[in-house]
């Protein structure tokens, strides 16, 4: 490696840990988002963490449910920007903690939370930028289980020291991902009539072409990686140290994802009628109160889960893991409407609404439990 090119990886790195920044690397971010949903990705769904980890569950036969179903590209291709982004920089580590299952519960709390608001924390902010006003109360719910998450981390909460580990566990993500990549272009069907399984109807019939979504996923994964962009990070840095830094990143995400779904005519505000979305409004909030309060411990939202399984953390592929196979149980189990077509309202059902409460109950005990002046006694 020269001086120039160490030189120039340093003025990126500067640049996209500055608020112009990330506000910039959050309005491509925005932009892409759009431009996949025009592309024939679901409406206000150009991007969403928690429900492309559910379609690609339910292609893999890890749930029935036919109207979700789909080996979505844009997960592999986030985990692999973000892999090749860590490897340019030198950035690539393998490491975890010894907290494995805890990452796993949290990751399944926050898919529950996520399918019954009916979004992760990206399409929460996408969801406004399509104008649907429903996703208002996720956003106070989820800076509100933020806020909680941070009170359990400054009473002693911590997984544990992160060790390195052998660096071959580092790349089980970018591996499973070009899995993933491979399996989509081969389309195999190992039994009659499936897997691979691809929805006829539903929001899983809806998709751009594989290699716009696999190149949008490269390029948000690489730009994540770089900015450190994350929704829990920008309220964590607000609410302890007055730092806007990583907020820029969100401002500039939905500001820019706005003024793309005006000028392509995506944008219908208002509360009904809204695509994949449900209208009661105290459920949205708790729904992501839950996934702010399990991303919070976790130390990240989703996307910046899948990020740091990227570039070789353990704990977070386990957050991942256990985001996949909630997104499946949630399904097989009737947790979530069946079936998210077109403007259809969606149902909280009660059993989701338990799973909800559950969840709720499991953060607390895990936020009590794993606290460091409480080990060992």
């Amino acid at each position: 490696m020269n001086k120039s090119d160490a030189s120039n990886r340093d003025r990126v790195t500067r640049f996209l840990a500055s608020r112009w920044g990330l506000a910039a690397a959050g309005a491509v971010i925005g932009l892409l988002a759009s431009l996949l949903q025009y592309a024939g990705n679901p409406p206000n769904m150009g991007l969403c963490i928690a429900g492309f980890l559910r379609d690609i569950a339910g292609a893999l036969g890890f749930h029935r449910d036919s109207a979700v179903q789909y080996l979505r590209p844009e997960i592999a291709g986030i985990v692999l920007g973000s892999a090749s982004a860590a490897v340019v920089f030198r950035e690539m580590k393998s490491r975890a903690t010894s907290a494995a299952g805890a990452f796993f519960l949290l990751g399944a709390f926050a898919m529950i939370g996520a399918l019954v608001f009916q979004g992760c924390s990206l399409r929460m902010l996408l969801r406004l930028a399509g104008g649907d006003l429903n996703a208002l109360p996720g956003v106070a719910g989820f800076g509100a289980g933020v806020l909680i998450g941070l009170q359990f981390i400054k009473a002693g909460f911590a997984p544990g020291r992160t060790e390195p580990v052998p660096p071959i566990l580092g790349w089980i993500a970018p591996a499973a991902a070009a899995g993933l990549i491979a399996l989509g272009l081969w389309n195999p069907q190992f039994l009659d009539g499936g897997p691979i399984f691809s929805s006829a109807v539903g929001t899983g019939s809806l998709h751009a072409a594989v290699w716009i979504s696999l190149g949008a996923g490269g390029i948000i994964g690489f730009l994540a990686q770089r900015s450190r962009f994350c929704a829990v990070g920008a309220v964590r840095d607000v609410r302890l140290m007055g730092d806007w830094t990583l907020m820029y990143g969100l401002i500039g995400l939905t500001a820019a994802a706005f003024v793309a779904n005006l000028l392509l005519g995506q944008v219908q505000v208002g509360f009904l009628d809204q695509p994949a979305a449900q209208d009661q409004l105290a459920w949205n909030f708790l729904g992501m109160l839950l996934v702010g309060w399990a991303s919070a411990l976790a130390g990240g939202c989703p996307t910046r889960q899948l990020i740091l399984a990227g570039e070789g953390r353990g704990d977070s592929a386990m957050f991942l893991v256990g985001m996949f196979i909630a997104g499946a149980a949630a399904h097989n189990l009737g947790l979530v409407d069946p079936c998210v077509t077109g403007s259809m309202p969606v149902t909280v059902h009660p059993a989701g609404m338990a799973a909800i409460a559950a969840g709720l109950v499991g953060c607390l005990a895990l936020g009590l439990g794993m606290r460091m002046g409480r080990r060992g006694r």
